[in-house]
């Protein structure tokens, strides 16, 4: 029961801890750019955020989907 918890809290500490890189590395970021959406667009992005939060937010629904798999195969046995 504790494997969970513990995991998902090392996943969160982990890309926690990327964002606040990813902070701090694009202060002097000069390329931007908009990201279209399906209703409209958003506002001036620097690309090395757009890029680095789409990786931090696949890790954590990575995480968490693994999560799931190995509850769901711990309950079946």
């Amino acid at each position: 029961m504790m494997f969970p918890f513990k995991n998902l809290f090392f996943i969160i500490f982990f890309n926690s801890s990327l964002f606040l890189m990813l902070m701090i590395g694009i202060q002097n970021s000069f390329n931007k750019s908009k990201v279209n959406l399906l209703i409209s667009e958003t506002v001036n992005l620097p690309i090395s955020f757009i890029i680095g939060t789409s990786f931090i937010t696949g890790s954590l629904f990575g995480g968490g989907l693994s999560i799931n798999k190995k509850r769901m195969k711990n309950d079946s046995t």
